[in-house]
């Protein structure tokens, strides 16, 4: 008995398994892969291996978006409008035409002549080039000042924030279109009037932008990256230059843009008026207030000018929009990258 009864482990050895009685139950594995299966699954293409940068993702998320193109498109169109469209007619902005004053669009005047006998469509092109030259040079200055003085006072902080805080405020407070109007007004058409004018414009419309830099920098400047280039013993310039404003470029891109439409429609307002760009200098807004006057009876001097900024305008908020969109994670207006 004892030399024939084996333990049941050894006894399973070599056997089927019986589940509940029924038949054996074969416990199949997997078929092994061929070498030509094997090789589809590791193979891989240079696309899928290829990784995106930040930019190009921000690049295919903008170009999803078709309004963003239509805009960006459109902006393009009126780049090339203000620097190519002169070459397009022999009028100048300053030639007088003695033999048409208030003349309707024609094939010599396409967009017909002022009281003076100017040409409408030569002035519309240069008063584009300028407006359109005030509100890039105005966004790229005001979005400068803004991005050195609101990372500077958070970084720094101390009594530098405190002096830096305290203009801001008080800039906000003080009454920037009396300023500018007066200033501009007393300079005239004199030479470097529009420089002036598009400083004066940038000085009065930073400070919104520099606080929203200051609390973002404030958030930035306690991270590894920065103690340890601190640590290092790299210039504080160079930290904020190379570390911080990286970090937060998507905000002054965004600002930069659409501070170019801000900077149009303030420089518009202040020419209407008669405080921006003053004769025989000419932009969008000295047009218009000069074709208001006639809008019922002479439409074409006041409807020109008006269509090519509304335009403009829409350009600009779309394709700003649309970058901002792209930059923001969050959105999904322009699709997953």
């Amino acid at each position: 008995m004892a030399r024939n009864a084996e333990p049941n482990g050894m006894a399973s050895i070599g056997k089927q398994m019986t589940v509940g009685g029924y038949a054996p139950v074969e416990q199949g594995g997997e078929a092994p892969l061929s070498p030509e299966d094997l090789g589809d699954i590791t193979k891989e293409t240079p696309r899928d291996s290829r990784r995106l940068t930040r930019r190009q993702i921000i690049t295919r998320r903008f170009w999803r978006n078709k309004g963003a193109v239509v805009g960006a498109i459109g902006f393009l169109l009126m780049v090339l409008f203000a620097l190519l469209g002169g070459t397009a007619t022999h009028w100048t902005f300053t030639d007088v035409d003695s033999s048409a004053f208030l003349q309707a669009p024609s094939a010599d005047h396409w967009f017909g002549t002022t009281q003076g006998g100017r040409d409408v469509y030569a002035m519309v092109v240069e008063g584009t080039r300028k407006s359109m030259m005030i509100g890039v040079f105005v966004a790229l200055l005001q979005t400068g000042i803004a991005a050195v003085i609101g990372s500077s006072a958070a970084y720094f902080g101390g009594w530098w924030e405190k002096i830096a805080l305290w203009a801001t405020d008080l800039l906000l407070v003080v009454p920037s279109f009396l300023i500018i109007a007066i200033l501009s007004q007393r300079a005239g058409a004199a030479k470097g009037s529009i420089a002036l004018f598009i400083i004066l414009l940038a000085g009065f419309g930073w400070m919104l932008t520099a606080r929203v830099v200051r609390s973002l920098t404030l958030s930035v400047k306690n991270l590894e990256y920065v103690n340890a280039a601190r640590f290092m013993n790299v210039p504080s310039p160079v930290i904020i230059a190379r570390h911080i404003l990286p970090n937060i470029a998507s905000l002054l891109i965004v600002d930069a843009t659409i501070n170019v439409a801000y900077a149009v429609i303030s420089e518009t307002t202040l020419s209407y008026f008669g405080f921006g760009v003053q004769s025989p200098n000419t932009s969008l807004g000295t047009l218009i207030a000069e074709g208001q006057r006639s809008a019922t009876t002479y439409p074409w001097i006041f409807l020109a000018p008006a269509a090519v900024l509304v335009l403009m305008l829409l350009c600009v908020n779309v394709m700003g929009d649309g970058l901002r969109d792209a930059i923001d994670p969050s959105s999904k207006s322009g699709g997953k990258a």
